[in-house]
């Protein structure tokens, strides 16, 4: 009960300081978890992109293997047509006639174009293997700085949240010492506004006969309201809660 009667008898003067105060202090915060959220982002970003370049790693590897499988099977398959040729040329020696000769001439002239194929397929495949190891060399090289950059940027990010942790708690802390000072409904409103705004303002006070929110003009009997604090007011145009100006 006693508390409750300590909230009455904070007058609106005071429960818009309080709403002022808590926007004040909500704003470091925000500034807090904007400094320390870039480098989430960044090492996110990193960490994505060793992903990505380990994938092409294994991508490479497995070309790699496949291209050095063909070389080996060609010049196994060359020499099974360099057999081949022999045999045919061995047994010409011993036909009957020109049928026969004519048909393993063929059988020679055949493995012979099979032969001129696997060279050309193997100096093919060798050219891809060399660009292959290029690419792999160079993506080695990527993977390696990016590595290094991400343990520097881990590192900044452990070191600003170590920093940044015990002033956010102590802001957050201020923060619900505010909030005590003011209606649930009027904190409701309050964190409704934050959430909607772009740069987390609800409350702002009025600069050069403006909305410190959205700069449209206020009405002098609207700005003579405002700076009595006899009442919430909010911008007719943004909706956000105004205060006085500090330097009034």
């Amino acid at each position: 009960m006693a508390v409750a009667a300590s909230k009455k008898e904070v007058s609106v003067a005071e429960k818009l300081d309080a709403l002022y105060e808590l926007q004040r202090i909500d704003s470091e915060i925000d500034r807090i978890r904007t400094v320390r959220g870039e480098l989430p982002l960044e090492v996110q970003d990193l960490e994505d992109e060793l992903v990505g370049l380990d994938t092409r790693f294994k991508k490479l590897q497995d070309e790699l293997k496949e291209l050095e499988t063909e070389v080996t099977d060609r010049k196994n398959a060359m020499k099974d047509a360099e057999n081949a040729i022999a045999k045919y040329k061995e047994q010409q020696k011993n036909v009957r006639n020109n049928r026969e000769f004519e048909s393993l001439d063929k059988e020679i002239e055949f493995q012979g174009l099979e032969i001129k194929l696997h060279e050309k397929r193997t100096k093919e495949a060798k050219f891809n293997i060399s660009n292959k190891k290029e690419g792999f060399d160079e993506a080695k090289i990527r993977f390696d700085l990016r590595k290094d950059d991400l343990a520097t940027k881990k590192g900044e990010l452990d070191e600003i949240v170590a920093e940044t942790q015990k002033e956010e708690s102590a802001f957050l802390e201020k923060s619900e010492k505010a909030k005590s000072l003011i209606d649930e409904r009027l904190v409701i409103a309050y964190t409704r506004l934050r959430n909607n705004a772009k740069n987390g303002l609800a409350v702002v006070p009025v600069d050069r006969d403006s909305c410190g929110g959205c700069f449209n003009k206020i009405p002098p009997q609207r700005q003579l309201d405002i700076q009595t604090k006899r009442k919430v007011i909010v911008c007719e145009h943004c909706g956000r809660i105004l205060v006085p100006s500090e330097a009034e």
